[in-house]
């Protein structure tokens, strides 16, 4: 597997990084995951225009090119030949200095990587429980999707069958939040819920596509601060990942739910999966 560091074609166990870099050294870095689906980058733009913002919050000085970023990806998926694959396009803000610097960070360093995947996946079932170890709260004004990662890892040890389980964490206060690498929906009366942004949760790509692809269906979809409770109480209950999509729920806390027999879950996703191989943005489903 080849890798494009600072755009140099390395291969897998060639790839270095410096031990100064401050991404290693104090987790200044951030990235994106995108699901490429027969050589299409979905929502490409709306991963890219993330990053840029996490970029601006971490005082990472680079602008994002969405166009020359998806050329130089399109040049590793030649050199890999892959047509369907999980890419990582990660920022880190490179080498500085022992200690921790305010000013900002003008050379990062840019790694782009992935993995072959089939064009669709199984679709599997997941089931859902509710994690003792409680969410975070964002380091900043709000969650990137940066190197921070250690809240996620204390939750998915709690897993004991992490193929088949994903956990939902509760924020101090006992809202429901997000799950360990997912969003979480739920659907009742043919309303579709999602906890709100200011539970500290990631606002996920797939997350917004969900939320445009109901309102394009006339479906009301609900954001706000909901309890474990609510989601006993739901019709339906799915998980939103970039690169798992739609995962359907079939059991939450000892109750079971139609999983992948969920009808709202099957309209979302067949919208979903007509628009993989086609749309860069959210903006293109209006």
């Amino acid at each position: 597997m080849y890798l494009l560091i600072d755009g140099k074609l390395v291969s897998k166990n060639e790839a270095s990084i410096s031990p100064f870099d401050h991404g290693y050294m104090y987790g200044l870095g951030a990235f994106e995951t995108v699901r490429v689906y027969n050589g299409h980058p979905f929502l490409w733009e709306n991963h890219m225009n993330r990053l840029q913002q996490a970029l601006v919050e971490l005082n990472i000085k680079y602008e994002v090119d969405s166009s020359a970023a998806w050329m130089e990806t399109k040049r590793l998926m030649r050199r890999n030949k892959w047509k369907n694959a999980y890419i990582r396009f990660n920022i880190s803000a490179g080498i500085g200095e022992i200690g921790l610097q305010t000013e900002p960070y003008q050379k990062p360093t840019i790694i782009i990587y992935g993995k072959p995947l089939p064009e669709q996946g199984p679709f599997i079932e997941k089931e859902l429980m509710v994690l003792q170890t409680r969410r975070n709260t964002p380091e900043g004004r709000i969650r990137l999707k940066s190197h921070h990662y250690l809240n996620s890892i204390l939750g998915k040890r709690e897993l004991k069958r992490p193929a088949e389980q994903e956990g939902l964490f509760l924020t101090e206060d006992g809202f429901a939040s997000e799950g360990t690498v997912s969003n979480v929906f739920w659907v009742k009366d043919g309303k579709l819920f999602t906890p709100s942004i200011g539970t500290g949760i990631l606002n996920g790509i797939t997350r917004q596509f969900i939320m445009a692809a109901a309102a394009k269906l006339d479906m009301e979809a609900v954001e706000g601060f909901y309890t474990p409770q609510d989601l006993l109480r739901a019709d339906e209950i799915f998980l939103t990942n970039s690169i798992q999509e739609m995962v359907p729920v079939k059991r939450f806390e000892g109750k079971d739910f139609p999983g992948a027999g969920g009808k709202v879950l099957h309209s979302l996703l067949f919208l979903y999966h007509s628009c993989s191989k086609e749309l860069w943005s959210i903006d293109e489903l209006a």
